[in-house]
C-alpha cells in the first residue's frame, strides 16, 4: 500500500491534464480546493458542472477561479476535451449518466469514480469494456485538507494514470491503494471511519457535563485530546497499544476507565460495528449494480 503527498512527483502529469468533474457535490468541491490551494492542478485546467444548480456552479467558480459548464453544449465541449472525467454525481443518477457518456468517451479518457459502491466492473460495462478507470472511496475529512482516501486501479492501468490518481487525492489528504475488494473494507475503516469518533466525542462530551463541566468546556477539552492524541500516534510512529500502556498507571484513573471499557465489550462492539459497515456497503454496491445493469 502506498500514501501519496501531493507535489511529491515533479514528474506527474496531473499539472497538465484537463480535469472535469461531473458533479458538484460537498467531496467535488473538496477536491477541487485541495487541487487549486496545493498547486497540484491549475484552476484553469478544472471544469466542473452539475445537471442544473447554477447558483451552485457561481459559488464554486466564485472561490476557486474554476470553469464551469451551464448548458448542454458547454458541458459536451468539457467532457470532449478532458483527460480526467471525475465520475461526482449521486449514485441514483450515475446509471443514466454513465450510459449517456459512454458514446463520447475516447478509449484514454481516464474515469475517476467518487461514487460509493459502484464498480470497475460496472462502470465499463455501462461505458466501454477496456475504459481506464480508478474507483476511490475518501472521507469528509478530505474537506480540510486531512483526508484518508481508499484507491483501486482497473487492470493494466499505466503508471502515469496512477501517479495521476494519487497525486489528485494526495492534495486533500493521504491515498492508500488497495484491492477493489478490499474498498468495503476501507469503507469501514476511513470512509465512516469519522462518524465513529464523532459519537465517542459526543459521548465524552456529555459525560464530561454530567461531571460539572460547562459545555464548552468539556467540547474544547474533549477535542484536544481527540486531535493530541491521533497526533501522538502518527508523530511518534508507536502503536496506539503502546502508547495506552505508557499512560495507563497500575490501579490509576485510567486504567479504571480502561477495565471498564473492556469490561463492557467496547472492543468486540467496534469490531461488529465495522464488520456491518463493511458488509453493508458491499450491500448497496451489488444493488446499485444491479440496478444500473437492469436494462
Amino acid at each position: 500500500m502506498n500514501e501519496n503527498p501531493a507535489n511529491e512527483n515533479p514528474g506527474s502529469k496531473l499539472a497538465d491534464s484537463k480535469i472535469c468533474f461531473y458533479g458538484a457535490g460537498s467531496m467535488a468541491e473538496a477536491i477541487v480546493r485541495g487541487l487549486v490551494d496545493t498547486g497540484a492542478a491549475p484552476a484553469g485546467n478544472i471544469t466542473v458542472f452539475n445537471r442544473a444548480n447554477a447558483e451552485r456552479l457561481a459559488e464554486l467558480r466564485a472561490n476557486y477561479g474554476v470553469l464551469t459548464a451551464t448548458n448542454d453544449a458547454e458541458r459536451r465541449d468539457a467532457l470532449a476535451s478532458a483527460d480526467v472525467i471525475v465520475l461526482a454525481m449521486k449514485p441514483k443518477d450515475a446509471a443514466a449518466a454513465l450510459k449517456a457518456l459512454a458514446p463520447a468517451l475516447r478509449a484514454e479518457q481516464l474515469l475517476v469514480s467518487l461514487i460509493a459502491g459502484l464498480s470497475i466492473d460496472t462502470i465499463r460495462r455501462l461505458t466501454r469494456a477496456d475504459q481506464p478507470v480508478i474507483r476511490t472511496m475518501p472521507n469528509t475529512s478530505s474537506s480540510i485538507g486531512l483526508g484518508a482516501t481508499g484507491i483501486a486501479f482497473s487492470g493494466g492501468l499505466p503508471e502515469d494514470a496512477q501517479r495521476l490518481a494519487l497525486d489528485m487525492f494526495g492534495a486533500v489528504g493521504i491515498a492508500q491503494v488497495v484491492a477493489e475488494p478490499l474498498l468495503d473494507a476501507v469503507t469501514a475503516v476511513s470512509g465512516s471511519g469519522p462518524a465513529y469518533l464523532y459519537y465517542v466525542m459526543e459521548a465524552m462530551i456529555a459525560a464530561g457535563i454530567e461531571q460539572g463541566l460547562t459545555p464548552d468546556t468539556a467540547r474544547e477539552l474533549t477535542v484536544q485530546t481527540v486531535r493530541g492524541a491521533a497526533d501522538m500516534v502518527r508523530l511518534t510512529g508507536e502503536a496506539p497499544a503502546e502508547l495506552r500502556r505508557k499512560v495507563t498507571s497500575p490501579n490509576g484513573t485510567t486504567q479504571a476507565a480502561i477495565e471498564t471499557m473492556q469490561r463492557l465489550g467496547v472492543d468486540s462492539a467496534i469490531t461488529t460495528a465495522m464488520s456491518n459497515c463493511a458488509a453493508r456497503a458491499g450491500e448497496l454496491g451489488r444493488a446499485i449494480a444491479d440496478e444500473a445493469l437492469r436494462d
